[in-house]
């Protein structure tokens, strides 16, 4: 193993190591992209952040060049995690995300550090009760000398709390929404047109909603971005495939078909849109910051686990919603996971989204006194490493 130690010796900035597994192409990428970008940018942290499937994050970072073992983005350096990985000195710092293994003989190396770096492994987020009793804790390795602590993001104080940029908020008085969606090649919205973007995975529901969208009374224009629901909304609008650029004129429903948007324009498109389908984690949560109404598809689980994170969620942002609304948004939200009646859902929220635009900006007030993820992994680390 290589002796030298992390960083150039001119350079006292701490060095971390992020480990990111790409399970489901963008939803974990997402987010450690996004958490090596703030502790860069905001908190002065050297990221080394190692990705096991650089084509598939590529759509995130459109600049990445993946047959490159080592490039540098945004003030992060982007590693090729390969089996073996080359021999390195671990850094100050080490994230394995979302519960992922690290290389044994990273490991290894990291028991031969001294000192010894801080070992986290950051959670997947959830809302569940359980959450507040597991951050934080330790858990000793059964045979080297390291103890791996769980870090959860969350909703709460008892939390890491949710990733948003220092800058978040000037970002957004900047917007021009009008604008974003000259960019997108859009048409002029039509008197009353409702504007829902949809980040989606394939799902059952869909034909049934996208059918209530054509025979509704309002008109609709639904941006689908390019990716994984596009070849079923194409069925469902009985074409052979569907391409950036495409519009579908069906009833009172317009769909297009927009490019896959980088992470670093997301928000625009969230901030420019009425209502927000999204799925995952990343998307989840930047949804919530764009103070719009919002749909989440969580992503599924066997036995149907996924339904009770939904719930707890549910019981925690219905409650602060007018009980109409909330019972409209519990109503839909779990049609629209179940993959059924999500027709007969539909009206009841679409009647609800005034009242859920006006409680949204309290909404990301209160995730906000929660504290900021990277923040909190940056203070945790200080504690950590007196």
């Amino acid at each position: 193993m290589n002796n030298s130690t992390p960083g150039s010796s001119s350079d006292a900035r701490p060095c971390w190591d992020i480990f990111c597994p790409v399970v489901d192409n963008f939803g974990d990428i997402g987010v450690c992209w996004r958490l090596a970008r703030e502790l860069a940018v905001a908190h002065g942290v050297q990221p080394r952040l190692w990705v096991d499937d650089l084509p598939s994050a590529r759509r995130l970072i459109p600049s990445l060049e993946p047959v490159l073992a080592i490039q540098h983005r945004a003030g992060v350096e982007i590693r090729a995690w390969t089996d073996p990985l080359p021999a390195i000195v671990p850094g100050d710092v080490v994230i394995g995300a979302f519960a992922c293994s690290l290389p044994a003989g990273f490991l290894e190396a990291m028991a031969l550090r001294l000192p010894r770096p801080l070992w986290i492994n950051l959670e997947y987020l959830s809302a569940e009760d359980w959450v507040a009793g597991c951050h934080r804790l330790p858990s000793p390795h059964p045979r080297l000398p390291l103890t791996q602590y769980f870090y959860f993001p969350g909703f709460d104080a008892s939390s890491g709390g949710l990733l948003r940029e220092r800058d978040y908020d000037v970002r957004r008085a900047a917007h021009a929404p009008v604008q974003c969606l000259t960019g997108l090649g859009l048409p002029a919205a039509r008197p009353g047109e409702l504007r829902i973007s949809l980040f989606a995975y394939e799902n059952a529901a869909l034909p049934e909603l996208l059918e209530v969208w054509r025979n509704g009374t309002r008109p609709l224009t639904c941006l689908v971005p390019e990716g994984r629901v596009l070849p079923q909304v194409a069925q469902c609008l009985g074409r052979n495939g569907l391409k950036p650029g495409d519009r579908i004129e069906a009833g009172a429903l317009r769909v297009v078909v927009i490019p896959f948007v980088e992470q670093s324009r997301y928000d625009e498109l969230l901030w420019a849109c009425d209502l927000n389908f999204v799925r995952g984690e990343d998307s989840f949560v930047r949804a919530q910051w764009a103070e719009r109404p919002f749909v989440w598809q969580i992503y599924r689980q066997d036995d149907d686990a996924h339904l009770d994170k939904l719930d707890a969620f549910l019981a925690r942002y219905a409650e602060r919603l007018p009980p109409s609304a909330g019972a409209a948004v519990r109503d839909f939200w779990r049609a629209w996971n179940r993959g059924h009646d999500a027709a007969r859902a539909w009206q009841a929220f679409a009647d609800a989204l005034p009242a859920l635009s006006a409680a949204a900006p309290a909404w990301s007030a209160h995730l906000q006194q929660a504290g900021e993820l990277a923040a909190g992994l940056v203070q945790f680390s200080k504690d950590q490493l007196k």
